[in-house]
């Protein structure tokens, strides 16, 4: 009898969750806007802006600094703040996980664990000797995510809460909020020369030497290394690579190979600077406009004084915006050019059947990253309404709480591309070392066109240089 009960409620239980899921699936039927990640960065970005902007949220809790003992970054009342913070976050997180996968409470069970390796990877980035170097938590995240992969192996139970790409395109969503278009202006084209000239001039080198002389069979890593080089480092590496169906493994290749190169330029091109006698401006443009992450070249490029890090970061933000631009475009030559091509040849198409097998303007917008609209709409709020309405001091605290969000975003989402790494197939990857030979070639031609550039525009010695 009670085998026969035991039966029933099995099926009973069974139902309920062919129920829920048949309910999730319907919503996904109805709105579309509901059913992928990528929307789901831009409501959840938005959700968090509009906290911060009326007052509901207003202090993102951090570990301290330290020298020697890891346990005095955190306190008692920094330990609780985490944990409530790190439960708040799991329940936001979850609604878009129970949209997308019409499940929640594994979600919520794995979360605590990806959440405490988030913790760790702030505390030893936290640092001091650390921190002054650029080893910062999202270098840290990495290392711990790869280092727990490839030794003692991912523990199951959080397996549900590794979600890369949702926690990296929420934490661009709120990037985009930081790109004031007044800031951008105030350096104008001194800033667009060296920004937007060079960066298209190296990926499309990078791209050709990849393919053409490197002989890299895979495009989508040729291009997500050279978009990473280029442009601004991990943020980039996720948009190209999600724009050209780029795997996880070639994802974290070009994120740990230019994570690896990022380190070693933020400590060498200020001295390069300074022992070269070069111009604090000129130095501080050619910073912005090639090392690979906004808070690394502030880091690097403060040693050099106020206004050249002022620079360095403005050509950093200017750069910036060519995430949206980039990732539309490859999207487009993708699914235009470089997919339809494999496809023709595939199943032999030649002649006048080509021009049957024209791509439909669907097609791109379904592989166009939707996330890249928040992050331009992000940009366009802030710039234009709340700067103008708010103030300028107003913005700088909203962004002060923003920011701190997008520092954990990213860390949540380094922890994740380290998890899911597998060394194995990363060495295959690194058949020959081709792909580091692509991004130091990049990288060396990226250094010697951003210095030209920044030489002319800064130096003072062909155009007056804008301070």
């Amino acid at each position: 009898m009670r085998t026969k009960e035991n039966s029933l409620d099995l099926g009973k239980q069974a139902e309920t969750e062919s129920n829920k899921n048949t309910n999730t699936e319907e919503i996904r039927k109805v709105n579309p806007l509901l059913a992928t990640e990528d929307w789901w960065a831009v409501w959840l970005g938005f959700f968090i802006i509009a906290l911060t902007a009326v007052g509901l949220f207003n202090r993102v809790p951090e570990p301290g600094g330290w020298m020697y003992n890891p346990l005095n970054s955190l306190g008692a009342g920094t330990f609780l703040e985490l944990i409530i913070f790190g439960a708040a976050l799991a329940l936001v997180l979850g609604i878009s996980v129970y949209f997308v996968k019409g499940e929640i409470k594994k979600y919520l069970y794995a979360f605590g664990g990806v959440f405490a390796l988030a913790v760790a990877a702030y505390v030893l980035g936290q640092q001091e000797i650390a921190s002054e170097y650029g080893l910062g938590d999202v270098v840290w995240a990495l290392i711990l995510g790869i280092t727990i992969s490839n030794t003692v192996g991912v523990p199951e139970t959080i397996r549900p809460a590794i979600k890369s790409e949702l926690y990296i395109k929420i934490g661009l969503v709120l990037l985009g909020a930081e790109i004031l278009f007044h800031r951008l202006l105030v350096l104008g084209m001194y800033g667009i020369g060296v920004a937007w000239i060079v960066t298209p001039i190296v990926l499309v080198s990078m791209y050709f030497i990849g393919t053409r002389v490197l002989g890299i069979k895979s495009k989508s890593l040729v291009v997500t290394i050279g978009a990473a080089t280029s442009v601004c480092g991990v943020s980039a590496a996720i948009v190209s690579g999600g724009a050209s169906k780029a795997s996880k493994e070639e994802m974290t290749l070009a994120v740990s190979i230019t994570s690896l190169f990022t380190i070693f330029m933020i400590v060498l091109m200020p001295v390069i600077v300074s022992l070269t006698g070069m111009d604090a401006l000129v130095g501080g443009a050619w910073i912005g406009g090639t090392v690979d992450a906004t808070g690394a070249v502030v880091v690097a490029s403060s040693v050099l004084g106020s206004e050249a890090m002022e620079v360095a970061a403005t050509i950093k933000m200017i750069q910036n915006v060519l995430i949206g631009i980039i990732g539309f475009a490859i999207a487009f030559i993708w699914v235009s050019k470089i997919e339809k091509k494999a496809k023709e040849k595939e199943e032999g198409v030649t002649g006048e059947d080509k021009v049957a097998s024209r791509v439909s303007v669907s097609e791109i917008w379904n592989r166009f990253p939707k996330f890249i609209l928040g992050f331009v709409a992000a940009s366009v709020l802030f710039s234009f309404v709340f700067f103008p309405q708010m103030g300028e001091a107003w913005v700088e605290d909203v962004l002060g709480v923003t920011s701190g969000l997008r520092g954990w975003f990213f860390a949540l989402a380094f922890i994740s591309i380290g998890l899911n790494s597998n060394l194995i197939k990363l060495k295959h990857l690194l058949s020959g070392g081709k792909p580091v030979i692509l991004y130091v070639m990049g990288q060396g031609l990226n250094l010697a066109l951003t210095l030209a550039a920044a030489y002319v525009l800064f130096s003072g010695n062909f155009i007056p240089a804008p301070f």
